[in-house]
């Protein structure tokens, strides 16, 4: 039953004073003294031995050396001498150790430090502004040819190119024309 003027409660008691949540551990939990005082590192894994792939050059030249031709003969031989690589083989680096020059730095080339004094002259915004300056003569000189490029017109052609006069021919009779 609820209590008079209170809702019903559905809720658990929490637990008494000596309750600790979490996990107890016998052999590492001494507190605060022991957090500080000890490094309790996880030990290294031991490396576990590594399958190694199988060696089928060395598996197929047996084989031949064995007298066997054929898929089935083969597959037999592989399951009866099951040579792996060795580790040594395995290891590209020591196949093949990457050639490297002797002058060689590893990582992030360091940036270039600011020049202040180019700075503090106001360097920058001198070279700026020359750019700008030769940018709108360039574009000035541009408009300028742009300008003094006219198109000729009928009339300009024909006083520079006069069309040759026409020959006066004589009158002719219509009749006679055609003779």
């Amino acid at each position: 039953q609820a209590e008079l003027g209170k809702p019903l409660r559905n809720c658990y008691t929490l637990p008494g004073l000596d309750f600790s949540y979490g996990l107890y551990i016998e052999r590492a939990d001494g507190g605060v003294p022991e957090a500080i005082g000890h490094w309790n590192t996880i030990k290294p894994r031991t490396n576990l031995a590594q399958n190694m792939p199988r060696d089928f050059i060395t598996m197929n030249r047996g084989a031949l050396k064995a007298g066997y031709t054929t898929a089935r003969e083969f597959n037999l031989y592989y399951k009866a001498k099951d040579i792996r690589r060795k580790e040594d083989e395995y290891s590209r680096f020591k196949r093949s150790p990457p050639h490297v020059p002797a002058d060689r730095t590893y990582g992030v080339p360091a940036r270039p430090s600011t020049p202040l004094f180019d700075i503090l002259q106001h360097k920058y915004k001198e070279l700026w502004m020359e750019q700008q300056r030769a940018r709108t003569a360039a574009l000035r000189l541009e408009k300028t040819k742009v300008k003094m490029k006219v198109r000729d017109t009928r009339t300009t052609l024909l006083r520079k190119n006069p069309v040759p006069p026409k020959e006066e021919s004589f009158w002719h009779l219509p009749r006679l024309e055609k003779v």
